[in-house]
């Protein structure tokens, strides 16, 4: 599956160290990763031990702050 997303929301995800593989594969890392929960449509929990800029600890889980992600989730449930 291909993800659409606005050119605001990538321009804002600068850090990026994939290349925005998320985007065309279903099986990159960053989409392979369940969302656990979601508060308030902003904040992303997931269980992730990937090293990435976007990721922050939060006990046991993580917390995704990268914005295409967060679109990814927004827009297609994923």
């Amino acid at each position: 599956m291909s993800f659409v997303i606005d050119k605001t929301i990538l321009d804002e995800t600068v850090h990026c160290r994939k290349d925005f593989e998320c985007l065309e594969n279903d099986n990159s890392l960053c989409i392979a990763k369940k969302v656990e929960s979601c508060v308030d449509g902003k904040v992303l929990f997931l269980k992730c031990n990937e090293m990435c800029t976007y990721r922050i600890t939060y006990g046991n889980s993580a917390i995704c702050n990268c914005p295409t992600r967060k679109e990814i989730f927004q827009k297609y449930n994923r």
